[in-house]
């Protein structure tokens, strides 16, 4: 099985996360890990499973300006221009029975706290023709910049092995 997790971090906590996913991904095969930004510069994914993944920026995916914001509280260099909205919204229609699944970060507390980047981005990629291998999954911080909760690169890990393993299944069941 080859897959390939794209992602979109501003404090490093959503790129934790991706590579997580790609631990878990490799117990079944290759997987290419890329941030949009890469992303944006290659071809478009010929894999049997897309992960696509975000933070949650004002209850949905980031925005310029919700990136722009996030650029301000950090140190590290933040590519305002594309993130995984700009990048699904530019994507071309896959063909019928291309897997994808959706992934996103989000504020632990207040846990009430409505909105998900992984809803967002599922939603695009259903819309782009993809069938979700799994319904898109949170993985919380402790506050706007991090660190992620105890516990949840374990719980990354732990998705990613099971959606790699239910498109085995699938893949075996296609042939």
């Amino acid at each position: 099985m080859h897959s390939r997790v794209v992602y979109e971090s501003m404090f490093g906590n959503t790129a934790a996360v991706a590579e997580a996913i790609a631990a878990g991904l490799r117990t079944y095969g290759t997987v290419e890990v890329l941030n949009v930004v890469a992303a944006a510069n290659v071809s478009a994914p010929t894999v049997d499973l897309l992960v696509v993944g975000g933070p949650t920026h004002a209850f949905g995916l980031s925005r310029q300006r919700t990136r722009l914001a996030a650029a301000e509280r950090t140190e590290a260099p933040v590519m305002a221009d594309i993130g995984i909205r700009e990048w699904l919204d530019a994507a071309l229609s896959v063909p019928e029975g291309s897997r994808a699944a959706a992934f996103g970060t989000k504020v632990a507390k207040p846990s009430w706290l409505p909105g998900s980047a992984a809803r967002g981005a599922g939603k695009r990629l259903r819309r782009l023709g993809y069938e979700l291998a799994d319904d898109p999954m949170d993985f919380l911080v402790d506050g706007m910049t991090g660190p992620l909760v105890a516990g949840e690169l374990t719980r990354a890990r732990a998705w990613a092995e099971r959606l790699a393993h239910v498109e085995q299944d699938h893949l075996a069941h296609r042939v």
